[in-house]
């Protein structure tokens, strides 16, 4: 499977954040995340690792309870259930690989991208 490159798919999940879903496996999924400067995730916990990578901005990423300032280049890796969440410093990208396949980000594939 092959995803390509495109403006279009992205969804607004919360106040300044917008999610793709790039490309997906049996197992494993990937996501591009755009977020605005001022934004928050706030802090959750799911069942997925989930693994992260700073294309461009600045953010804060709080991984149980520790924080980090975070520009581009750097990564991360969230454990499977722990708590975390992120302050959006500046405009930014990321890129995150979720594993197990998070189903529920099944709604952000932009099917036109995906090709088999």
């Amino acid at each position: 499977m092959y995803g390509n490159n495109s403006p279009d798919g992205y969804q607004e999940i919360l106040q300044g954040i917008k999610i793709k879903t790039l490309v997906y496996g049996n197992d494993s999924l990937m996501t591009e995340f755009v977020l605005s400067k001022g934004s928050n995730l706030l802090e959750h916990t799911h069942k997925h690792e989930q693994i992260g990578y700073l294309v461009k901005g600045k953010m804060e990423l709080f991984i149980k309870e520790k924080s980090r300032i975070l520009k581009p280049g750097d990564s991360w890796c969230v454990p499977s259930n722990a708590k975390h969440k992120a302050v959006i410093l500046e405009d930014s990208i990321a890129i995150e690989v979720f594993i197990p396949y998070r189903e529920e980000y099944s709604k952000y594939i932009n099917a036109k991208d995906i090709i088999e």
